[in-house]
């Protein structure tokens, strides 16, 4: 296995459309990086450069210690995997999981090992006679990851491997994969757009914005210190709700006012707007679902009243949609709640929990 040095990696095709702006990443040996953003955001770009899929305009890609920016792709010992599985019809499964090891004249015997140890690790033993046809969407995935693995790259490179999988099949896959990634101590590049699947597999996740890293970081820092409005309306689910404030000082503490509705900072946090010259001035402040609940009768502090819009029930929680100050505000709060269409519910907010950005730049102030 290998680690990988992406500096200023730029991509601009003939047409001077610029793919990716300046990349620069460190990934270490047997990390699982995640490349996510929105579709366009220039992510399965970076991949097929590293690939050696696309010829990289400028900037400077190493696979251990090696340069590799004008190295053929079947000579940079990676394997990729694609999203719609890339199998070979006419073979069986054993044959195409065997069949880069046939163009490398790999020993029979050493064929016949390695394929039947990758189809033991995922589950695949029972299948090697059956042509792809006669597999299901997820089989057919599993032998796309046998074909890779039996390669033992230093890198395993995967383009959306999930995305032609319905629902259950992509969480059974999501689990299959983390597992694949502990036994190997491989690593792993993955792209994807879905942002739980960058959540639940990720060591660490590149968010990318048109073709510009916004935040690399692990998956738990992402989601409590998003660096930029961007991030933190991407990552999360539902995504968190946002408000048009402004920023005041009442007795040395700083205030949001919402409308007529205040929202005291506590310490930190108010500090960083005061400090920061905002007092006075308009700032975008952040909120997740999950830290947006119904007051109890004694909270009067960080409350602000509203008619319930939407009900959803997913089980064991509800969402309940509202509207502030023209906002569309998600609160995500138990299943127990008595709250319907039409109530007048006072939604607390965790202070603690708030982000405050500013309005031109988008970046994080209060982190």
């Amino acid at each position: 296995m290998a680690g990988l040095s992406l500096k200023h990696i730029c991509k601009v095709y003939s047409n001077g459309f610029e793919a990716v702006k300046d990349f620069n990443l460190e990934i270490e040996d047997k990390e699982f990086i995640i490349f996510v953003g929105p579709s366009g955001c220039g992510k399965s770009t970076t991949l097929r450069m590293i690939a050696g899929l696309e010829d990289i305009s400028s900037g400077e890609l190493k696979i251990g210690d090696r340069l590799v920016n004008d190295v053929e792709p079947k000579d940079r010992d990676i394997a990729m995997v694609f999203q719609n599985y890339a199998l070979y019809p006419h073979m069986n499964v054993f044959d195409n999981m065997a069949f880069s090891l046939k163009l490398r004249k790999v020993p029979k015997a050493e064929i016949e090992s390695q394929v039947r140890e990758a189809a033991k690790i995922l589950d695949l033993e029972k299948l090697l006679d059956r042509k792809p046809k006669q597999l299901s969407g997820g089989q057919r995935q599993r032998v796309a990851m046998g074909r890779a693995i039996v390669r033992n790259p230093k890198v395993f490179l995967m383009d959306e491997p999930l995305s032609n999988l319905d629902a259950k099949l992509r969480v059974q896959m999501r689990t299959e994969i983390a597992k694949l990634h502990e036994r190997l101590g491989a690593t792993i590049i993955y792209v994807t757009h879905d942002q739980t699947e960058a959540m639940t597999l990720g060591t660490r996740i590149v968010v990318m914005r048109d073709g510009i890293v916004q935040q690399v970081d692990t998956p738990q820092n992402l989601y409590n210190k998003p660096c930029n409005r961007f991030v933190a309306s991407f990552i999360g689910s539902p995504q968190m709700n946002f408000f048009e404030a402004v920023c005041e000082e009442q007795n040395g503490s700083a205030v949001l006012k919402i409308g007529n509705d205040s929202i005291s900072l506590p310490g930190e946090k108010g500090k960083a707007l005061l400090s920061g010259g905002y007092k006075g001035k308009q700032v975008i402040m952040g909120i997740r679902p999950e830290d947006v609940h119904e007051a109890k009768a004694e909270e009067t502090e960080n409350v602000i009243q509203s008619e319930v819009t939407v009900y959803e029930l997913l089980g064991a929680e509800v969402y309940l949609y509202c509207e502030i100050q023209k906002t569309n505000v998600i609160a995500r709060v138990a299943a127990s709640t008595t709250a319907k269409v039409g109530s007048k519910v006072r939604f607390a907010f965790d202070t603690e929990k708030i982000h405050v950005f500013d309005k031109d730049t988008e970046r994080i102030i209060t982190n």
